[in-house]
């Protein structure tokens, strides 16, 4: 039985222009991403060596404009840039008669729900906020990870659909965060996922001055597991010496770390202090362990003057 061939998206309508105000990691992706669901990018705008590459390599042969062209010649307008930028932007764009009424224009910053868009909305701008929770490269295998990605959506409900369309098509999941709740929603997403790398990295040093000589190997499964037993468990899948109570391999620890890696002594107190909170509150950490562990956790030596022995880390 013959099958139908499928047509290819790029050759299908394109249903909306698209822009990119702020050619850094996110924006040429989420581009890229809509132009295989049929839109059309039309213009980008970026400033650094950096953004022009990637505008390049992701959106070829899509002019490099202002701002202001950008807004000009696209019906969807991406604004990539960082937060902190993202208020005088809109405002700068607003009142400069940039934006047009009917015009959708999409900030993916997770700190900001739609109300940040509030000075395009009364020029007759519809707005979204989509934020990816994602880390990106500025490749194209950004493009890839949006598969099955989850978007914290903040919007006007009369554009409920609309962003919840966009979404589905870059091949993300639409996540509703309401617009007071995006700071705790990005703090959230921050303290997972951006001091999980400052985690990693710390340990994979700590390591290579142990002396071993590929880390990343080392980690690797450790770390897989672990997140793993994490997202399906929660608290149960605690373990090591804090959970257990083992004040002195804690102290040995913290007497290593002040020893070879005094810059790492405050991160790891105050993580542990924070692990035997939740094991403490979650039955893991006996209550007659925990009160000479905490006192180690208080000023980083065990509660009888020595430094303890080694035992299981993982």
């Amino acid at each position: 039985m013959s099958t139908v061939p499928q047509p290819d998206p790029k050759d299908r309508p394109a249903r909306l222009t698209i822009g990119v105000v702020g050619a850094g990691r996110v924006g040429p992706a989420l581009a890229a991403s809509l132009q295989l669901a049929g839109h059309r990018p039309v213009a980008v705008s970026g400033v650094s060596d950096a953004s022009v590459r990637r505008a390049a390599q992701l959106l070829p042969d899509v002019p490099l404009v202002t701002p202001a062209q950008v807004m000009e010649r696209a019906d969807l307008v991406l604004l990539t840039v960082p937060d902190d930028a993202l208020p005088g932007l809109v405002e700068g764009l607003a009142e400069t008669g940039a934006v047009r009424p009917g015009q959708l224009l999409v900030h993916t910053s997770g700190r900001y729900g739609a109300k940040v868009l509030d000075p395009a909305l009364r020029a007759g701008a519809l707005p979204l906020a989509l934020h990816p929770a994602m880390t990106f490269t500025g490749t194209p295998v950004d493009v890839q990870r949006l598969a099955g990605c989850s978007f914290g959506v903040t919007a006007p409900e009369e554009l409920r659909l609309a962003a919840e369309a966009l979404v589905i098509e870059m091949g993300g999941e639409p996540e509703w965060i309401a617009e007071a709740a995006r700071p705790l929603y990005h703090a959230a997403l921050a303290l997972g996922a951006n001091h999980l790398v400052t985690l990693v990295a710390e340990s994979m040093e700590l390591l290579r001055t142990a002396g071993v000589e590929a880390p990343d190997r080392m980690l690797g499964p450790l770390l897989g597991a672990a997140l793993d037993n994490a997202l399906r468990s929660g608290d149960a899948a605690l373990t090591g010496p804090v959970a257990r109570g083992d004040a002195g391999t804690v102290a040995a620890h913290v007497t290593e770390l002040r020893k070879h890696a005094p810059q790492t002594v405050a991160g790891y107190l105050a993580m542990a202090r924070a692990t035997a909170d939740r094991a403490l509150a979650h039955g893991l950490l006996k209550p007659e362990l925990a009160q000479d562990l905490l006192g180690v956790l208080a000023d980083g030596v065990p509660a009888d003057g020595t430094d303890g022995t080694e035992g299981d880390a993982r």
